[in-house]
């Protein structure tokens, strides 16, 4: 069976968000068709909002790499799933409302889809620093494919994105190892 490298960007801005993402994480290092071989460090950003829009608590974002055999459509419906568990339940979200758990597939190998479950890769991706900085620290050379076409480097260079983030001291490692919480 192929092997396909997969990034997903994780995000909390409600509750325990510690605990939303370390849930995330344990699921899928669990999961048996995925192995998380990379796992950035945890960075804190305000929320985007919608203009006119209440303010919203800080977001915990990360970003992982995972190999796969799954489909990309399949691999979505995994994280849709730990989402769901974790109780968000995305058909009743208003656009940019707080999330328990966001799990977001970023992109897969260099496969494009665009469709009404499945944009790859991800259309808002070079316009968000909060995904691009954790995503830049464990793969700075992946080259994301048309229509960006560009490495995860060079779009955080050029990212205009001015919501303040900062690197945590938090993270989803162990201390003896690189291995996920």
């Amino acid at each position: 069976m192929a092997k396909h490298h997969a990034y997903i960007a994780l995000g909390s801005n409600l509750g325990d968000r510690m605990a939303h993402l370390r849930f995330a994480v344990a699921q899928m290092d669990q999961h048996v068709d995925l192995e998380i071989t990379l796992v950035s460090s945890i960075y804190e950003a305000e929320a985007h909002i919608l203009p006119g829009s209440d303010s919203q608590p800080a977001y915990l974002n990360a970003a992982i790499e995972v190999i796969t055999c799954l489909a990309p459509i399949d691999l979505l419906g995994v994280l849709l799933d730990i989402e769901s568990v974790r109780g968000r339940d995305r058909s009743k979200e208003v656009r940019w409302s707080p999330r328990v758990l966001d799990l977001d597939l970023i992109a897969f190998d260099q496969q494009t889809a665009s469709g009404a479950q499945l944009t790859l890769p991800h259309p808002r991706l070079s316009d968000r620093a909060f995904v691009l900085k954790p995503l830049a620290e464990i793969a700075p050379e992946l080259h994301i494919p048309a229509p960006i076409d560009r490495t995860v480097r060079y779009l955080l260079s050029v990212c205009t994105d001015s919501v303040p983030l900062a690197k945590t001291n938090l993270s989803l490692r162990t201390s003896s190892a690189n291995e996920p919480v």
